[in-house]
């Protein structure tokens, strides 16, 4: 909408404000991640603890897990096997998640959806607020060292030694 269309150059205020509105609505919004775990039907105890302590990282960060099993050679003729592992899974990790989209089969895969129980933002709000409530014995401080001396300031520095040395 143009307010002066007689001024040089004409004023339009209506798409600057628009604009500005549409900035900040994104500014506050999450932007819903999927991240993806892939496992084997015959994973190995200490593997599948390390896959689902990756999934339970991305369950409280606020992001959806996609869980793929990979089938290969005559592992696709024994699906159960997959599928209960995916069970096992979700129910390792029902208190973080619940299972948005159940096990199913795709071909060489089965693929199921893990979604967090609370969303991004609110992940990063109690964040926010457990930083800044933490006192200053809490956080960590960083000492920074002097830098290096110069050649020439070693050179200087051992001058005077030798000098304080001789003079004694």
């Amino acid at each position: 909408m143009e307010v002066a269309p007689t001024a040089r150059p004409p004023v339009c205020k209506f798409k600057y404000e628009s604009a500005l509105k549409a900035r900040e609505s994104r500014k506050n919004q999450a932007q819903t991640v999927i991240k993806e775990i892939k496992l084997r039907p015959k994973i190995d105890p200490h593997d599948y603890g390390t896959k689902k302590g990756h999934v339970e990282r991305f369950l409280r960060q606020g992001d959806k897990v996609k869980v793929t099993i990979m089938f290969r050679g005559r592992e696709q003729s024994r699906p159960e096997l997959g599928f209960r592992l995916l069970q096992r899974l979700a129910g390792d990790v029902e208190e973080l998640g619940f299972v948005e989209a159940q096990p199913k089969q795709d071909g060489r895969n089965m693929i199921m959806v893990i979604g967090p129980h609370r969303r991004k933002s609110e992940t990063k709000a109690e964040r926010a607020v457990a930083h800044e409530s933490a006192g200053p014995a809490e956080r960590p401080v960083r000492v920074r060292r002097a830098p290096a001396p110069s050649a020439a300031e070693r050179e200087a520095a051992e001058d005077a030694t030798s000098e304080a040395q001789a003079g004694t």
